[in-house]
């Protein structure tokens, strides 16, 4: 009885690592039928893509930062507007341009290993979530030194709600696909909320920019808006390449062909190779 026992474990084992194998080699030859035409047709663009925006996004810091030093004073830590001017940099700096790099790399290092893109991921949410904070402590500061109400208008209710959703996705992404130990079922359910939200914020994020635009060139130069001042024209040309940078991050994440290709050693060492110690069958969730 024991022996038959162990010959039907046995089998069980032959059949799993057999179906293994076999769909191993059956990704690998359609990766290597389908790579080339992929190349020719999608692959080839995606650095032209990638770089505008980068183009896109440093434009954006340049401006803010032009728009802040040279129409409003420049930038100091003393309480006055000079202060003020830090915020947009940074928010700009933080939850726009690095925030949205920090999104591509799992397009940009396609082929390089899955944990060293996580950790370049995290790194940049990370600086993303420091600049962000040091551009909210000084609006706050420049607001209570001015004394001026804290969180009257949309603009800072969107932006705070953007920061905490942030922090929250950040801390979560940590923990379902950084540190070890967290079930591959898990990982696979909030796999489609993490990428969801990572989209849905960077939205937020470029909207209360918008916003913030707005409200920054209404106190500003209200009266005069209307003429087309060249500080209203920059704060508008900021706001649109704003715009044009987020829906070309949004274009190459959700684009099929630009996705991180499955690598079948990762596959199999993920996924299929848990059905050795859980039972079940390589194809099983």
């Amino acid at each position: 009885m024991t022996g038959k026992m162990h010959l039907l474990q046995n089998t069980r084992t032959f059949n799993v690592i057999q179906r293994l194998s076999s769909q191993v080699f059956d990704t690998e030859y359609k990766t290597m039928d389908e790579s080339p035409q992929q190349t020719v047709q999608g692959l080839g663009s995606l650095p032209f893509y990638v770089g505008g925006t980068q183009v896109l996004g440093l434009a954006c810091v340049v401006i803010t930062g032009v728009w802040m030093g040279s129409y409003h004073g420049g930038y100091a830590w003393d309480g006055t507007q000079q202060e003020f001017n830090v915020h947009p940099l940074c928010m700009v700096l933080g939850m726009v341009f690095l925030y949205g790099d920090a999104i591509l790399v799992y397009r940009v290092f396609r082929n390089e290993s899955k944990r060293n893109v996580k950790i370049l991921h995290a790194v940049l949410h990370f600086l993303a979530l420091i600049i962000s904070i040091v551009g909210i402590v000084a609006v706050f500061d420049y607001h209570n030194h001015e004394k001026i109400p804290n969180m009257y208008s949309l603009h800072s209710w969107c932006g705070m709600l953007t920061f905490l959703l942030f922090c929250i996705q950040w801390l979560m992404g940590l923990g379902f696909f950084l540190f070890p130990g967290t079930l591959t079922s898990m990982r696979s359910w909030y796999l489609p909320l993490h990428v969801f939200f990572g989209l849905a914020m960077l939205a937020m994020s470029l909207a209360t920019c918008l916003l913030g635009i707005s409200e920054k060139l209404f106190f500003a130069i209200q009266a005069t808006y209307s003429q087309f001042v060249p500080e209203g024209i920059l704060g508008n040309v900021l706001g649109m390449l704003l715009i044009a940078f987020g829906i070309l991050i949004g274009y190459i994440v959700t684009r099929e062909d630009f996705r991180r290709p499955p690598h079948p050693e990762e596959e199999a060492l993920s996924v299929h190779f848990k059905t050795l110690t859980e039972g079940g069958s390589p194809s099983s969730p």
